[in-house]
């Protein structure tokens, strides 16, 4: 969780995730924004350059829709597999209330090779009006089981601490590996509300032993992040959760969150983790 003191502080590497592309906004909020496999797998290759370790994705069709296909998954990942050196790929689960709980971990499951990684989402958050992702406990469950029988990392992702007893439900049912990899989220429409006493409060209540990230949409981004950073935990960028890379401005492309991300553990005094330090810490 939260360091112990400044040696182990100056010594941690961060990990810095890239969040490419998303489920929900398009080209319409930011022309930048890839959405088609090959411009996403280039992206990503300037992530990488960038020192992003682990790339979260989520798949769009041909038209920019948010797609569960297999095929479309297998074509993203075969294309990050040409134009990338080593970066650790990590599916979503995400969609619940469009896609059904198979058609949600089938890409996980199915695509060759793997993805090292996949998102499993602790408990429901409400989008627009209408919709809700639920995400009960059965299904997380069952998306555990699955993912470590098919030798996949669990990314917890938490929406606010009354979730966290959700994560020892599934630690206690001995369906997760130590460390646990867990991402703390602000700023979601009934979500935990970015500030730094939340995050605080966030990650002293995580289960031991924990790796961490903080995610925070909009505005939240750079902030939370720092503070992330300034803790002794690591962090998510990308234009999934952010399109802009200052008020007004929009980011040029997901590589220059990423490089932003990488100078601030710079100036921090913290060395950025390399794919191979990010599997080291995760137990991949």
């Amino acid at each position: 969780m939260a360091y112990s003191g400044y040696e182990d502080y100056f010594s941690k590497r961060v990990i810095i995730s890239v969040a490419t592309t998303g489920g929900h906004h398009g080209k319409e909020a930011n022309p930048n924004l890839p959405t088609q496999p090959e411009e996403v797998a280039k992206d990503i290759r300037a992530c990488e350059e960038a020192g992003a370790s682990i790339v979260h994705l989520h798949a769009r069709d041909d038209e920019g829709e948010n797609t569960k296909s297999v095929e479309r998954y297998q074509e993203l990942r075969d294309r990050i597999d040409e134009y990338c050196d080593d970066i650790i790929v990590n599916f979503t689960t995400g969609g619940g209330g469009i896609f059904s709980r198979e058609e949600r971990i089938a890409p996980i499951l199915e695509t060759e090779p793997r993805p090292e990684m996949a998102t499993v989402d602790l408990g429901p958050i409400n989008f627009g009006q209408t919709r809700t992702a639920v995400n009960t406990r059965e299904q997380n469950e069952e998306y555990a089981e699955r993912m470590r029988d098919a030798g996949v990392k669990p990314e917890l992702e938490l929406f606010n601490p009354g979730q966290i007893p959700e994560a020892e439900h599934l630690i206690e049912k001995g369906l997760l590996e130590e460390p646990y990899w867990a991402t703390a989220i602000f700023g979601m429409q009934n979500g935990m509300p970015a500030g730094p006493g939340n995050l605080v409060t966030f990650v002293e209540n995580l289960p031991d032993p924990v790796e961490w990230q903080c995610l925070a949409v909009g505005k939240h981004q750079l902030p939370m992040t720092t503070m992330a950073m300034a803790m002794g935990g690591h962090v998510r960028v990308g234009m999934e959760d952010n399109i802009y890379y200052r008020k007004g401005e929009l980011a040029e492309s997901n590589a220059q969150l990423v490089e932003r991300a990488a100078r601030i553990a710079d100036e921090l005094g913290r060395p950025v983790a390399t794919p191979e330090d990010t599997r080291d810490m995760l137990g991949l």
